[in-house]
């Protein structure tokens, strides 16, 4: 099965993706698709956004909370760089303050 035209070549979206996972640029990583913890806190986020302050809009902030702590505690032991593991730091932070108020 073909996928996108990319830059003039054609490609699968498993190839995309795949590259996507490397992350860009490829000497040092500063931008890479998101992982699975990542995408359950983006997309709980999204739920508690337009969610009511009731049942749903909690159940969906606690998960959201849950998926960003697990994306930064592995970003912060396994980045593939300094910037990875500072950027899963700052995040831990930025997660343990924001809980303060």
């Amino acid at each position: 099965m073909l996928g996108p035209v990319v830059l003039g070549v054609v490609t699968s979206f498993r190839e995309i993706y795949r590259r996507g996972q490397q992350g860009w640029p490829s000497r040092f990583v500063l931008v890479q698709l998101p992982n699975g913890p990542l995408w359950v806190g983006l997309g709980a986020s999204a739920v508690a956004a337009v969610g009511d302050d009731g049942v749903v809009g909690d159940g969906a902030r606690i998960v959201a909370t849950a998926g960003f702590t697990i994306w930064a505690i592995m970003e912060l032991a396994q980045g593939v760089n300094w910037f990875r593991r500072a950027l899963g730091a700052g995040f831990l932070v930025y997660l343990f303050v924001s809980r303060l108020r």
